[in-house]
């Protein structure tokens, strides 16, 4: 008997396939498989736990792993969502794992970690989008890890109510939620969701608690211009965002959103020089950057940024 195994992006399967360019040199990596590596994705095996890093194809993690780095994903591997971009598995997910927030803090102990980067699926089923179940991780990775700091990566709560006040209430040093692209694109990009929900989730964490750091991303080579990205920059500011963001999109397979262009490291450059300029606290931008890439590192240039912004204005 032959088995019918689901296919992974079910709402693509009609789309008619799109060429995949050749990516120029500036984005190929090198393969890194050490000791650390294996040793990382054991762990994340033996405790039962997803990972971004695994699931969205992120082309950084031979890199991350090797440091013992791993941006664990919670509620499950299947989202609600059908993001165009996106290569993470799509329907109906399972039911809350009520032990995972426990596991999530057992694995970021024996990983060492002293900022843990936690993302999700969305999880649309919920009656709460999962916030109180990010929250319940949020405070065991704190009951179990005395002094380190964590980022959550949210989904957008959308038609949740004030679902998202659980989660600030559980004050994560770092609340991230990612526009992904300009409005224009959301349509075709990100059909679920709409782009002032997000803004408004990303002002309402900072009106919530002013000392959380809070942080957005997008990708480009969608189909959006210069002054495209200007704008969301702007809007982001408008929003008291932190940290930016920005990296070149990627497109898993031909059935997902086509690569408009690749961007040039000096675009990119510039990029991250104009959002300095607008103010953003801190700014990573080049053809690599993804949300968790060197989080730890970027938290610790977060601090220290607000720290002499305050004694600038003493």
């Amino acid at each position: 008997m032959t088995i019918q195994l689901r296919p992974r992006h079910p709402e693509k399967a009609r789309k008619a396939d799109s060429a995949i360019p050749r990516k120029p040199h500036w984005i190929r990596r090198k393969k890194v498989e050490s000791a650390e590596y294996y040793e990382t994705r054991r762990l994340m095996r033996d405790h039962n736990l997803a990972t971004v890093c695994e699931e969205a194809a992120c082309p950084n993690i031979g890199e991350c792993w090797s440091k013992r780095h791993a941006t664990m994903m919670i509620m499950g591997e299947v989202c609600t969502r059908g993001c165009s971009f996106c290569n993470v598995a799509t329907g109906r997910p399972d039911a809350l794992d009520a032990f995972e927030p426990g596991r999530v803090a057992v694995a970021v102990k024996k990983l060492g970690l002293r900022h843990v980067v936690i993302t999700s699926v969305d999880r649309d089923d919920l009656a709460d989008g999962g916030a109180a179940h990010i929250a319940q991780t949020i405070r065991a990775v704190r009951h179990q890890n005395q002094g380190t700091t964590v980022e959550v990566l949210t989904p957008d709560f959308l038609g949740k109510g004030n679902a998202a006040d659980i989660v600030f209430e559980a004050a994560p040093d770092v609340f991230n939620h990612n526009l992904e692209t300009v409005p224009h694109l959301y349509p075709t990009v990100r059909p679920g969701a709409r782009y002032y929900t997000s803004l408004r989730l990303l002002h309402d964490a900072k009106r919530a608690n002013p000392e959380i750091f809070t942080k957005s991303g997008l990708m480009v080579g969608l189909g959006e211009t210069l002054n495209d990205v200007k704008q969301v920059m702007d809007d982001l500011r408008a929003a008291q965002v932190d940290f930016l963001t920005v990296g070149q999109y990627l497109q898993p397979t031909a059935k997902h959103h086509p690569i408009d262009r690749f961007w040039s490291p000096e675009e990119f450059a510039q990029l991250e020089r104009i959002a300095r300029s607008k103010g953003f606290l801190h700014v990573s931008a080049t053809p690599l950057t993804r949300s968790s890439f060197h989080a730890d590192e970027d938290f610790a240039a977060l601090k220290q940024a607000r720290q002499q912004a305050l004694a600038n204005r003493a």
